[in-house]
């Protein structure tokens, strides 16, 4: 349509133009054409909202309505004024106010009211009615249309753009019935304004004709009487072509085809029901009502019947026909492998007995969970996590869950349906009589106890979940644990753009010319890694640009982005202002450090087993220590030596802590309570 946007100015000019009809007296032949226009212009709105799918393909009705009634409006000012000041008011309103009512005031009188009455009370009170339940119900359904869409993002039946589309979809059908019980007031007025408008043209055409025309009171009453109701019905006549658009819009449900084809179609769907019409009539017709015109109809509605069943048996043969050749042509055609090819980035899978957490329909959340972990993960991490896929297995036990990472099974549970994970943060008191098993997110000791134990468990000082929690929790921690996986370049590159909106200086400073997308890809995965946020993104990009031209290894990029982000590093590993901390032999950073080999790939760590396996045993024995006396273990070490360290002991205790002093705030206490030695 973009060859019909050099006439949008029209649309402004015709507007003014109607607007200055108030000033201006047009000749009698114009407002002939212009009230021809007028019934047009209603003619074409009419037959449009029959051949619209659904509302929003007419979504300017409600601006119409507007502008239709303005010019109603204006040219009953422009007729009223040829009315009363010539007594003429064009050929129009002469063959409205003498052929269609065959030259007789009264049945113009009456014409006139009963189509006022119709349009007003019937057509524009429902059509008001409607707008406004609509409107209504529109509003209240939006939070839970914007749940379905979310839920259907995260199970993957829609894409993001998907997503979008129907998300501004949802917004304009808002935005429509919102206009549209405001607009269909446009029409009730407009009525109103039509019968005030008659009873003053008649009532000052007889004082106007008989004092200052010289006419006798029946020739005034008759000239004024005829141009008015003439007048009245152009205008009614018009009004009632957008009443009923109005009528049709509103109560026009989404569809895939016009009204004309929808009410073809399911009026005539059931043969049988003419058939039972058809016998219906042909009762009446021995009844003492009219004979022919009963036998006519019936007869007419058997043959449509007969026509209809004789169609709907072709088209079904027809249909079979089709559905064979199509699944013959698919047997032929090779198989399309690429799909196969895809892996999901998170993938949740279930036995068949878990199935009832994630449907809505049986009261199950797992959907909206799943929806507040990514946005939980998005604001502790600084991360998008992708679409997270919840599927049933059948090859799994009925209440039993994995999560997948990138194809490869990470993380598993089962789970008691209708029970209660019952779990000791160490101050409980008392025992709970139930199955024992192990928490898993956390590996803790936990007791499964039926919905009768939870109060008193709750009172014992146990903490108390529910199955979906444990799934929700479970599936948080996994997507930490392996954010660093998850985070790929085209992850990276969208938080860059969004970050370029707003510091475009910034990242043209940095990227591509310093760094690559990868390069940046390797730093914020390293952080993930050790549990860091990367929401940041500004001092990271800042901290890269300060450093880029010094050194590309991604290793030492990372170590000063973390000194950089020292107090959110902190804030983040230590709870209070005082923290207590393992630290460090000389002997064993010196050792370290004399271990380090630099390559053109990069450094790496080459010390001997046996040096190895001595500082991993005594690191355990004092991380046993600190974790007896209730204490959070962490572990401190010079900035130089601080990575290497992490990598020695990372796959003996992954989710240890090793902090820099660089990276501790300056008002954070440290107290040594351990130290590693050889």
């Amino acid at each position: 349509m973009i060859y019909m946007s050099k006439y949008s100015d029209l649309i402004a000019i015709a507007i003014i133009g109607i607007i200055l009809l108030i000033f201006i007296q047009p000749p009698t032949a114009l407002v002939d054409i212009l009230l021809t226009l007028s019934i047009s212009l209603s003619l074409v709105i009419f037959l449009l909202s029959m051949y619209i799918r659904e509302p929003l393909e007419f979504s300017i009705f409600p601006t119409m309505l507007l502008i239709t009634t303005l010019f109603r409006l204006v040219l009953n000012f422009s007729t009223t004024r040829l009315i009363l000041s010539e007594a003429d008011a064009g050929k129009v309103v002469y063959a409205f106010g003498n052929f269609v009512t065959r030259g007789n005031p009264v049945v113009g009188v009456i014409m006139f009211l009963i189509l006022t009455i119709v349009q007003f009370l019937v057509i524009t009170k429902g059509s008001e009615r409607v707008a406004e339940v609509a409107a209504r119900f529109t509003l209240d359904a939006m939070p839970g249309k914007q749940m379905a869409i979310d839920a259907d993002l995260n199970s993957g039946l829609i894409n993001e753009l998907e997503a979008k589309d129907r998300r501004k979809k949802i917004q304009r059908e808002a935005d429509f019935y919102g206009a549209m019980d405001g607009a269909s007031k446009f029409v009730k007025g407009d009525a109103i304004a039509g019968i005030l408008i008659t009873i003053i043209n008649v009532s000052a055409g007889f004082v106007i004709g008989m004092l200052q025309m010289g006419m006798s009171w029946q020739e005034a009453g008759s000239t004024f009487m005829n141009l008015t109701i003439g007048d009245g019905l152009v205008g009614q006549i018009s009004a009632l072509f957008i009443s009923i658009a109005a009528g049709m819009v509103v109560t026009r449900a989404a569809s895939d085809s016009n009204l004309g084809n929808d009410v073809i179609k399911q009026l005539l769907a059931q043969p049988k029901v003419l058939y039972l019409a058809a016998g219906a009539l042909l009762i009446l017709a021995f009844t003492g009502l009219p004979p022919i015109p009963n036998i006519i109809i019936a007869v007419v509605l058997i043959v449509i019947g007969y026509s209809l069943q004789k169609t709907i048996k072709e088209a079904a043969i027809e249909e079979e026909i089709k559905a064979q050749d199509v699944e013959v042509e698919e047997i032929r055609k090779p198989e399309n492998v690429m799909t196969l090819l895809q892996i999901d980035p998170i993938e949740l899978e279930f036995g068949y007995g878990i199935i009832p957490l994630a449907d809505a329909s049986q009261g199950g959340d797992l959907l909206d969970r799943v929806v507040m972990i990514r946005r939980q993960c998005a604001l502790e991490l600084g991360m998008i996590v992708p679409v997270i896929r919840l599927r049933d297995n059948i090859q799994l036990k009925p209440s039993e869950y994995v999560i997948k990472i990138k194809g490869i099974e990470v993380a598993s549970g089962e789970l008691m349906f209708d029970n209660y994970l019952a779990m000791n943060p160490g101050t409980a008191d008392g025992d709970l009589d139930g199955v024992k098993t192990i928490e898993p997110a956390f590996g803790l000791p936990a007791v499964w106890i039926g919905e009768g134990q939870k109060e008193r468990a709750e009172m014992l000082g146990y903490t108390v979940v529910d199955p979906p929690s444990i799934v929700a929790t479970h599936l948080t921690e996994v997507v930490k644990a392996h954010a660093h996986e998850l985070l790929g370049r085209q992850d990276v590159q969208k938080l860059i753009d969004n970050l370029k909106e707003a510091y475009p200086a910034l990242v043209d400073d940095v990227i591509p010319k310093q760094l690559s997308i990868g390069d940046v890809q390797k730093v914020l995965a390293n952080l993930l890694k050790e549990n860091v946020s990367i929401r940041d993104m500004v001092t990271i990009i800042e901290t890269l640009a300060d450093y880029a031209p010094i050194t590309k290894d991604p290793d030492m990029l990372t170590e000063y982005v973390r000194q950089a982000m020292r107090r959110a590093i902190s804030k983040r590993f230590i709870s209070d202002k005082q923290a207590k901390v393992i630290t460090l032999d000389n002997a064993i950073e010196q050792a370290i450090m004399e271990s380090v080999q630099q390559t053109e790939y990069g450094a790496f760590l080459n010390i001997d087993p046996h040096s190895a396996q001595s500082i991993i045993n005594s690191l355990l024995r004092e991380v046993q220590k600190l974790t007896s006396m209730g204490e959070q273990p962490i572990v401190l070490a010079s900035p130089v030596v601080r990575l290497y360290f992490k990598r020695l002991i990372e796959h003996v205790a992954p989710g240890l802590t090793v902090l820099s002093y660089n990276e501790l705030d300056p008002s954070i206490e440290v107290q040594s309570v351990g130290m590693v030695s050889i």
